[in-house]
């Protein structure tokens, strides 16, 4: 994978832009409400610091499920993430900016190529990038490979993570979406750096599934943390 110029995609309009400013209107402060009664249980976050100590910029990858509580706990981080390039995505970008997120416009789909640049320019100017890894459309934990074609091309580590809420509503979307129920404990599990040392396209193959089987493990571990 390796970027590419791209066709542009539809202009939103004039009033598609005010829709969806006043969705995120409504959306930020309920989130930040529910957000605010949970606990977190974390385990592993010493990761970033070393990432960020040792001069490089985490490249974050967790499924896409898991979106909710993940913007939540890693907020104000300066940390610049992948939207969609329609109305969905101009209003959950509008969201992710009130948290302290930049946010860089692409998708599988399209503009993806032109994202994924963007990413490795902030990158270099020393901010974080995060990657929903199976998204925006799935298959569902299903690792793609633009978070670590990124790594390989900048040299900064792909970190994995995985959050897991106690208790949570589950969505009937493709990647079934977890919620969690107001002051129910939510596990942060947080895998070791991961460096992807080229970008021929055999060795992103095999990073990609190591990076798909660490999530697997993770996620695991923190459903252990909360049973414990």
């Amino acid at each position: 994978m390796t970027p590419r110029d791209e066709p542009p995609s539809k202009v939103l309009t004039t009033g598609q832009r005010l829709q969806a400013a006043g969705i995120a209107a409504v959306v930020s402060p309920l989130v930040g409400a529910l957000c605010k009664t949970l606990t977190w249980r974390v385990e592993g976050i010493e990761h970033y610091d070393e990432v960020l100590r040792s001069g490089h910029q985490p490249i974050m990858g967790f499924w896409h499920g898991r979106i909710l509580p993940a913007f939540y706990y890693f907020r104000d981080r300066g940390i610049v993430v992948i939207t969609s390039q329609n109305f969905d995505g101009e209003w959950i970008a509008r969201v992710i900016e009130r948290y302290g997120f930049g946010t860089a416009r692409g998708s599988t789909s399209r503009g993806g190529a032109r994202a994924l640049v963007q990413l490795r320019r902030d990158l270099m100017n020393g901010r974080p990038a995060g990657f929903t890894l199976d998204g925006p459309r799935g298959p569902a934990r299903i690792a793609q490979p633009g978070a670590v074609w990124l790594a390989g091309a900048t040299g900064h580590p792909l970190l994995p993570f995985h959050l897991e809420a106690a208790r949570h509503w589950s969505m009937s979307s493709w990647d079934r979406t977890q919620i969690p129920r107001p002051y129910t404990t939510v596990a942060v599990v947080m895998g070791e750096p991961m460096y992807v040392e080229r970008t021929d396209p055999e060795l992103i193959e095999e990073m990609r599934v190591r990076l798909q089987g660490s999530l697997v493990r993770l996620e695991k571990r923190a459903l252990a943390l909360l049973a414990s």
